[in-house]
């Protein structure tokens, strides 16, 4: 039997070894063991690997974690050896080598006839938009030396704590409400808590997540049928049009602002047969993964931070993330500015391939705005970093739209 409290001991010393800058990656080992771990570590950023371990790499080691270290002395929690990384994207072992992707290949085509990582779709070129940059953004004339911000929680949505630590870190306070629907009675109390909370909050936030489980016919139903209470649609435009507020809304809560109408409109409306929409990706089914992500323009106040033309990795997590619309509406977001990031390539470059878009949204378009930018609608998860996340993932993973959006008020 496990030693259950050595196990704790030794899971508490990693953590801090890994707070203290000590781990550079870090694998759970799964059905696969060693080699598994090993494996995927070095697919992602396409490095080599010696493994100099005798023990058996295929076996079952629940609960063994693979590290990978600088420096191997002086560390808090028990090790064996199993290697070294390499720079030459070549896997060796017991005096035997395959190249990176050749394993990569072994790895991914396997399968690919029965459960495909590419859609049939065609990977048209784009073409590249210069980014836009704006002098005249819009000026907050309601200050807040504090911001509140309101994060309604509906059944399915899961993103709503990490948006709220989000928003704190940047100095905001986070006020996060459940919509209570189990009968008459708490969806009128529910109402009531979500108009008066709007009423004295400066940023209304839709977190992420799958509200009512995105069934039947498309995702953000739910959000959208709540937001268009008349009370609670009032109080949102009171917020936007009389107090200078914002609105921001990632992945299920992009869904939700374009279904309403609040980008790229910027008013909760009816949606019109040739509105811009959010449909399933193009490969049919979920994707999870880090996303390439350019800033196309700095109309946004959420985006006064950002670089603009730079190049932010975020993780996406969707079914439903495809933006589609008329070249009208394309056309027309792009002279406005309103296309506020693409998804690109390593070069930075906007791009359909599906390596990079992975939902095929036309024309690389990851988020979008309202016109005068206050409202900011996107996919990929900006709110989920951390101190201790994505550690091993290349590239600058702060668009600072939290600190952004708290900055507006000051």
């Amino acid at each position: 039997m496990p030693d259950y409290e050595d196990a704790l001991n030794q899971y508490a010393a990693l953590r801090k070894a890994i707070e203290a800058g000590q781990v550079k990656s870090a694998y759970a080992l799964g059905f696969g063991g060693i080699i598994e771990a090993v494996s995927k570590m070095a697919f992602g950023n396409k490095l080599g690997v010696k493994l100099t371990a005798t023990t058996d790499l295929t076996a079952k080691h629940y609960g063994w974690i693979v590290v990978e270290v600088e420096n191997a002395n002086g560390l808090p929690f028990r090790s064996t050896a199993l290697g070294e990384v390499t720079a030459e994207p070549v896997f060796e072992c017991g005096g035997e080598k395959i190249s990176l992707e050749e394993a990569l290949a072994a790895w991914q085509n396997t399968l690919e006839g029965v459960f495909p990582t590419r859609s049939t779709a065609s990977a048209s070129s784009i073409k590249a938009v210069e980014p836009m940059r704006f002098t005249d953004i819009y000026q907050c004339k309601h200050k807040a030396a504090k911001p509140h911000v309101f994060i309604p929680a509906f059944p399915g949505t899961n993103c709503e704590y990490d948006s709220a630590r989000a928003f704190n870190r940047a100095g905001a306070e986070s006020e996060i409400i459940v919509f209570r629907n189990q009968n008459g009675q708490q969806i009128r109390e529910s109402v009531d808590a979500y108009v008066n909370t709007i009423k004295r909050s400066q940023i209304v936030m839709i977190p992420g997540g799958f509200s009512a489980g995105d069934e039947p016919e498309g995702s953000a139903k739910f959000i959208t049928s709540v937001f268009r209470n008349q009370r609670i649609a009032d109080a949102v435009m009171e917020l936007l049009n009389k107090r200078d507020g914002l609105m921001l809304g990632i992945c299920n809560g992009f869904q939700a602002l374009v279904k309403l109408g609040l980008v790229p409109y910027g008013e909760i409306r009816p949606q019109a047969a040739d509105a811009p929409t959010l449909t399933f990706n193009t490969i049919g089914r979920h994707q999870s993964k880090m996303a390439y992500t350019r800033i196309t323009s700095n109309l946004s106040p959420w985006l006064r931070k950002a670089e603009l033309g730079g190049v932010y990795t975020i993780p996406i997590s969707h079914g439903e993330g495809r933006f589609v619309a008329p070249q009208e509406w394309l056309d027309r977001l792009f002279k406005n500015g309103q296309v506020a990031t693409q998804y690109c390539g390593f070069d930075g470059m906007p791009t359909m391939d599906e390596e990079f878009n992975m939902n095929g949204s036309y024309m690389a378009i990851e988020g979008i705005t309202s016109p005068d930018g206050r409202v900011l609608g996107k996919m990929g998860h900006s709110e989920r970093r951390s101190k201790g996340s994505a550690m091993n993932i290349y590239g600058n993973d702060d668009q600072q739209i939290f600190e952004s959006g708290v900055e507006y008020f000051k």
